[in-house]
């Protein structure tokens, strides 16, 4: 592949990040170009497995997509790949870097359980459900940002995923009852704070809704910082985008409280002034 074309492929994959996740972009922005580019082409991967389950296609047809990007993937993991910008610039990656192909596979496992959507039944179908989602993302992330050690960092890389997906789901809980008809907060959590699906659909934001929603933003918060207590182990070049990411995104449950839990019927999310702050805090913290 010239430089020119490669150059092309990688910039496809970056237009699609910063469309679709500012935050995202914000900090994985800061690493080094190499790397930069790879996350944006895992990104963007993630990003059009994601479109399969979304939008307004009927059911038949997001399993369709999504079978599809499955072989897509089959040829790509058999050097067979399609000829297109993506899995020109996953190939340049995987060239690069110790890829594992697995998590690519996960997130498709995840995507699949949003077309055949269900609630999930407790906390910990939940987060089984988050880890395909967006568990999943970290561990492809960790050949690129924790290239010595990245088996080490395993179980941070999921955390940060399953915190970050939380976090999703406690932000867009309005969002996705009414343009998706999902409800991810746990059932048995709805009934033992005595949050009915009728309440939600009429936005009723009552100490019933706060507390039950302030469980799982605690339990995203514990994720967090067991994640933070391995973030020195990350490559050095990496640490500030990976220390961004984490921070931006768990400022989103603060945004969501200074709100008063508004997440019913507005979007919640983090200013580019706030950005700034958190990126001039990382000085500190280093």
């Amino acid at each position: 592949m010239d430089k020119k074309q490669m150059q092309a492929d990688f910039y496809y994959c970056e237009t699609i990040i910063k469309k679709h996740s500012k935050s995202f972009y914000f900090a994985f922005s800061k690493l080094p170009s190499e790397k930069a580019k790879a996350v944006y082409a895992i990104y963007a991967f993630c990003r059009i497995a994601d479109d399969c389950a979304d939008g307004n296609h009927t059911p038949m047809e997001k399993i369709l997509a999504l079978k599809q990007l499955t072989k897509e993937l089959d040829l790509f993991r058999d050097y067979e790949e399609k000829d297109k910008p993506l899995w020109r610039a996953l190939r340049q990656v995987f060239n690069t870097y110790e890829m594992d192909i697995q998590p690519f596979y996960d997130q498709l496992t995840g995507q699949s359980m949003d077309i055949n959507f269900a609630i999930p039944e407790t906390l910990q179908v939940l987060e089984k459900y988050s880890y395909y989602v967006a568990g999943s993302v970290g561990l492809m992330l960790l050949p690129v940002i924790a290239s010595k050690s990245p088996a080490d960092l395993r179980s941070a890389a999921i955390d940060l995923g399953t915190a970050m997906q939380i976090t999703n789901i406690l932000r867009d809980v309005g969002e996705d009852f009414h343009e998706k008809n999902r409800i991810y907060l746990p059932k048995d959590e709805l009934s033992h704070f005595q949050y009915t699906q009728d309440d939600l659909r009429n936005g009723l934001i009552t100490m019933n809704f706060i507390n039950l929603w302030e469980k799982l933003a605690v339990r995203a918060e514990s994720l967090y910082n067991n994640f933070m207590l391995s973030i020195d182990q990350f490559d050095a070049d990496s640490r500030k985008p990976v220390y961004l990411s984490a921070k931006v995104y768990r400022g989103i449950l603060d945004v969501v409280r200074s709100n008063d839990y508004k997440c019913l019927s507005k979007r919640n999310y983090m200013t580019k002034e706030k950005m700034k702050q958190i990126n001039a805090a990382f000085s500190n913290y280093s």
